[in-house]
C-alpha cells in the first residue's frame, strides 16, 4: 500500500499529464474497492452518494464534517489509490473553518479535496466574491506543505446563476489565491467548458452525469479538460438498478434482474483483495 506522500505525488502528476483522466466517485468502502479493481488512477468521494446511502438528501446542512471525513477515511483505507474528497463549502462560512477542514482532511489520509462557494442558503446561495476568494486563500494556505491538492469550486450554475463571466472571474481569482484545480459544475455546454479551460491557468475538472449534455472523455480532453468526475451519478445508477429490480419483483413477480447482477463470487474476490 503506497503511503500518503506517494499517493499525493501520483495524484498531482495526473493533473500535469497532457491527457484527461477520469476520477469516479464511490460512496463507501465497498464501491471504492469495486472501482479500484477496474484500473482507475484515483477516486473522489461524493456527498450525494454518501447522503443517499444513509437515507438523507444531499445538502450542506444535512451532513456533518465528522461523518463526511469518517466516510472519506473508510474509502481511503479501502483502496491503494489516491482519494480526493467532496468537502462541501468547508463546513462553515468562515475562512478559518475552511482551513481547519483542509487540515482535518489531510489528517485522515486524503490527498485532495474541494471547497465550494455555495452558502446553502436559498436567498443568498453564493458567497460574495471577496469572501469566496478569502475562503479559498485560507484553504490553500492550510494545504501548503501538506500532501494535498486543493480544488476550488464555483457553484453559480448549480444555483441558478448562469453568469459565465462571473464564474470565470471566480475561477481565475481562486487560482490566484492558490487553488491547484478549478471546477465549475453545471456548465451548459462544451463551448462553455472550452472557454473556461482557455480562461484559466490551472487544470479544470468537469463533472459528467450531473445535468445537461454528456460528452465523451475524448471530447472533453479536446476542450482542455484535465480531470473528469461523475459526482453522485454512479450511486444513482446503482439505486436505479435496485429500483428496477424491486419494481420487477413487485409488479411482475419475476426475478430476471438477477441475470445481470454482479456474481457474489466476483464481489467477494474484490473485497478479499483489500
Amino acid at each position: 500500500m503506497p503511503d500518503q506522500q506517494q499517493k499525493f505525488e501520483r495524484f498531482k502528476a495526473l493533473h500535469q499529464q497532457a491527457t484527461a483522466f477520469v476520477i469516479p466517485n464511490p460512496w463507501d468502502a465497498g464501491s471504492a474497492r469495486l472501482l479500484s479493481s477496474l484500473g482507475f488512477d484515483a477516486l473522489a468521494t461524493t456527498s450525494a452518494g454518501y447522503a443517499f446511502s444513509t437515507g438523507r438528501r444531499d445538502s450542506l446542512t444535512a451532513l456533518s464534517r465528522e461523518e463526511v471525513l469518517a466516510n472519506a477515511a473508510a474509502i481511503v483505507n479501502a483502496t491503494p489509490l489516491p482519494v480526493s474528497a467532496d468537502l462541501g463549502n468547508g463546513f462553515g462560512a468562515s475562512a478559518d473553518l475552511c482551513a481547519e477542514t483542509i487540515r482535518m482532511a489531510a489528517a485522515v489520509g486524503l490527498v485532495g479535496g474541494s471547497i465550494e462557494d455555495a452558502t446553502g442558503e436559498s436567498d443568498s446561495p453564493i458567497y460574495e466574491f471577496a469572501h469566496a476568494v478569502d475562503r479559498v486563500r485560507a484553504a490553500a494556505e492550510a494545504a501548503r506543505g501538506l500532501p494535498f491538492v486543493l480544488t476550488a469550486r464555483a457553484e453559480n450554475h448549480l444555483c441558478g446563476r448562469t453568469d459565465l463571466d462571473d464564474t470565470i472571474k471566480r475561477l481565475q481569482a481562486f487560482a490566484e489565491a492558490g487553488a491547484d484545480v478549478l471546477y465549475a459544475p453545471g456548465l451548459p455546454d462544451i463551448e462553455a467548458i472550452r472557454l473556461v479551460c482557455q480562461s484559466v491557468s490551472k487544470p479544470v475538472n468537469v463533472v459528467m452525469g450531473l445535468q445537461g449534455p454528456v460528452y465523451s472523455v475524448a471530447e472533453l480532453e479536446q476542450a482542455g479538460v484535465r480531470r473528469i468526475s461523475v459526482g453522485g451519478s454512479m450511486a444513482r445508477a446503482a439505486f436505479g438498478a435496485l429500483m428496477r429490480a424491486a419494481e420487477e419483483v413487485r409488479t411482475s413477480g419475476t426475478f430476471t434482474y438477477a441475470a445481470e447482477a454482479l456474481p457474489g463470487a466476483v464481489i467477494a474476490g474484490v473485497m478479499a483483495e483489500g
